[in-house]
């Protein structure tokens, strides 16, 4: 009995164990990802590991707050407004659904805000009274070729009249001289007046320069029959008289080719403590894909973009005043590609890098260099390499400013291209000539990386894809910290998630970094199944919320003047080695010009510290700031809001 029993059971047995193998050999593989992953995560959360390399979360917003952030920025009053518009999405734009929230990422609440427009793509920029300016967005979605059904394209009026502009309303009819073939304008225009010419010698009458206007017409049906080849000029149905003879349209081919993205001119201001838009005047172009960034005498320059009728505005750029909420244009004319990274210096001029995301001719705007606005001259700076890559490129300014050192972090070719580069390229814009120098490389080519500056004065550098817009799965999780004294990278932290297209990164104030967006095109490798846009947000904690203590700091004065001076509070002033004010991100399509860290000198006292703010006006542009000090680790406090006025 005894022996059949424990044959039995070693029968039992090994059909246990031929069932285990079984299973473990169709398996083997998942078992082996399971038991790798589980211990990834236990290796990744171990507290050395943390104060080493830091530690990455993910936050899920609640269902019905989550949306498709394009841009983000960061409110002096510690909240981040997160913005939409219509989030890529076509339907959204149909429906005139724009979302807008704002995230207290301390509380973590959220809560929804009313958007006026389609701010997507649109471009922001810090103000000095606290607000942020936002211009620009979404008049029409792109029309790939072959789902255009109507012939259409630029329609460009010119009025021979000196003595009066002349306004066609939408609707205005254009009818060909040489095809007879009718368009159909889709928007109001306002032609200028024609400029008389003189001759500087003689004074002499020479000819009228007639005024020009540019506008979007289409066909009246759908069909190939009613495209035309060639350039035409057309008479405007309903002028009669003089205004017959002294206006009239010019186009080139009118087709059924792909319509790009066009732009508006909406402009508003978000006022963080009423959490509103309020509207200002509008700009003088449409834009779309713009870059605003502030002049020395803290007015704010918008540049480039897609206009009305989604060509890339013609250098024709412009100024907000924030006393008056009015556009202006600026003196001469130059062109850029859309979204441009362009600085101001410490000497007032502008730094403009090469790096781009996106629209506009590859032999137009595409050459880094120094502007003077005043003068409309522009010298260019050498030694750029793989300047063919310089779109989808980062540029960030090194801690400190006052060093002015810029970097530039990978990049790929224009349009959908392929090609990445795998290059940092650093320029010290204090040297007597002004030259590019290649810094440490990247492990892979890089487009879109995203850069945040940190209070211990190293760069945040993570994410990106080799390919256009994560194509056949190339988004790279990978994650670097900079340090500009040593010019090496430090491998951290692998992030969770993968950013490539519309996606950014913002410092918070109590150190650590929130990552947004991304907008893959597809989500196989194989590049059969449309991708969805990563609505997911990701706090990055650097090492150095790892270590036993970080300094504090508090009281002093919410204003500090140019070259005045404050005192704060704290228990750790005898260790503390550094002060730094951080002007908060604006961040949106790997562009981030409002991010810089200035060095504050500071004396010690037996309770805190006293902090001088730098004199110089273009070096610390007027807007709040974090505060944040530093102890003899580089262990940061956390942040005070301070306005300089």
């Amino acid at each position: 009995m005894k022996d059949g029993a424990r044959r039995r059971r070693a029968r039992r047995l090994g059909i246990t164990g031929v069932v285990v193998l079984a299973l473990a050999g169709m398996n083997g593989p998942w078992l082996y990802r399971f038991g790798t992953d589980k211990y990834h995560q236990y290796t990744i959360n171990k507290p050395e590991y943390k104060a080493a390399n830091g530690h990455w979360d993910i936050i899920n917003f609640p269902q019905q707050y989550r949306l498709n952030t394009i841009h983000a920025a960061l409110l002096h009053t510690g909240k981040i407004l997160l913005i939409a518009g219509s989030g890529n999405n076509q339907d959204n734009f149909d429906a005139k659904k724009f979302d807008t929230r704002i995230w207290d990422p301390v509380k973590g609440t959220i809560k929804k805000i009313p958007t006026p427009a389609d701010l997507f793509c649109t471009g922001h920029t810090q103000l000095a009274n606290g607000n942020l300016l936002i211009a620009g967005g979404t008049k029409r979605y792109e029309t790939l070729k072959g789902d255009v059904t109507k012939a259409g394209g630029l329609m460009v009026v010119h009025n021979e009249n000196p003595d009066q502009p002349i306004t066609l309303p939408a609707g205005t009819k254009f009818t060909g001289k040489k095809n007879g073939k009718t368009f159909v304008s889709k928007d109001p225009v306002l032609v200028p007046r024609a400029k008389k010419v003189f001759d500087k010698a003689t004074g002499k009458f020479l000819r009228n320069d007639p005024g020009l206007g540019r506008i979007y017409v289409e066909a009246q049906k759908s069909g190939q029959k009613y495209e035309t080849g060639t350039q035409d000029n057309y008479r405007i149905q309903g002028l009669t008289g003089a205004d017959a003879r002294n206006t009239y349209g010019i186009a080139q081919k009118l087709a059924l080719d792909k319509k790009d993205f066009q732009g508006i001119r909406d402009a508003y201001e978000f006022d963080p403590v009423a959490e509103r838009y309020i509207k200002v005047d509008p700009m003088n172009e449409a834009r779309w894909y713009p870059t605003l960034t502030t002049l020395s005498d803290g007015k704010v320059l918008s540049l480039s973009g897609l206009d009305e009728i989604g060509q890339l505005v013609p250098g024709k750029n412009e100024v907000f005043d924030p006393k008056t909420k009015k556009w202006t244009y600026t003196k001469g004319i130059r062109q850029f590609p859309t979204y441009p990274a362009i600085s101001l210096m410490q000497n007032g001029k502008l730094f403009y890098s090469g790096s781009n995301a996106g629209y506009g001719p590859d032999d137009v705007g595409r050459d880094p260099g120094i502007w003077d606005l005043a003068g409309n001259k522009f010298t260019k700076v050498p030694g750029l390499s793989d300047p063919n890559m310089m779109e989808t490129s980062g540029t960030v300014l090194l801690p400190p400013a006052q060093d002015e050192k810029y970097m530039v972090i990978g990049g790929g070719g224009v349009g959908e291209s392929e090609l990445s580069s795998k290059k940092t390229r650093l320029i010290d814009l204090k040297a007597k000539n002004p030259k590019f120098v290649d810094g440490p490389e990247l492990e892979k080519g890089t487009r879109y990386p995203q850069s945040s500056i940190l209070p211990d004065d190293t760069v945040l550098v993570s994410g990106g894809s080799e390919d256009y817009r994560g194509r056949s799965d190339s988004n790279i999780l990978q994650a670097r910290i900079y340090n500009p004294k040593s010019n090496t990278f430090d491998r951290v932290a692998d992030p969770l998630v993968g950013r490539n297209y519309h996606s950014g990164s913002i410092l918070l104030p109590d150190g650590r970094v929130v990552f947004f967006g991304s907008n893959s095109l597809y989500a196989d490798k194989a590049n059969t199944k449309p991708a969805t846009f990563e609505q997911r947000i990701e706090i990055y904690t650097p090492p150095y919320f790892y270590r036993d203590s970080r300094p504090s700091l508090s009281g002093g004065p919410k204003t500090i003047a140019r070259g005045a001076s404050a005192t704060f509070t704290s228990q750790h002033a005898s260790s503390i080695k550094t002060a730094r004010l951080i002007r908060p991100s604006a961040s949106t399509h790997v562009t981030d010009v409002d991010q810089r860290s200035i060095a504050l000198d500071f004396t010690k006292t037996k309770t805190g510290i006293t902090v001088t703010v730098p004199k110089n006006r273009n070096l610390v542009e007027s807007g709040w700031y974090m505060l944040f000090v530093t102890d003899d680790q580089g262990t940061p406090s956390k942040a005070q809001w301070v306005k300089v006025p």
